[in-house]
């Protein structure tokens, strides 16, 4: 799998607006067949910084994400409410989804 981790820092103005900023390019995202999850959470410690956990299944659904024309779009209108150039970790894995974490165990 490919699994991509990608820090947003927005404008401090765009802050609260980026869930609905990024909601279409989500949505289109989550809807392609290749893609295993696209999460957003938000940074407790960084009040503009939104973190970006995605997954797809190889290098080709990965490809086919970042040659869509949702991506296109997303690179042109994303940019207006950011701070900064995003920074990601991308790297090819061998897993095919979440394992539970064997050091915790919840009973």
């Amino acid at each position: 799998m490919i699994f991509i981790v990608v820090k947003f820092t927005t404008k401090p103005d765009w802050t609260d607006r980026w869930p609905d900023h990024v909601a279409e390019f989500t949505a289109a995202t989550r809807a392609e067949e290749g893609c295993l999850w696209f999460e957003w959470s938000k940074s407790l410690e960084e009040p503009n910084t939104y973190v970006l956990v995605e997954a797809f299944r190889d290098g080709e659904a990965g490809g086919a994400h970042v040659n869509s024309d949702h991506f296109r779009k997303a690179t042109e209108e994303l940019p207006k409410a950011l701070a900064s150039t995003p920074k990601i970790i991308s790297e090819s894995i061998e897993a095919t989804g979440w394992n539970e974490m064997g050091e915790m165990t919840v009973e």
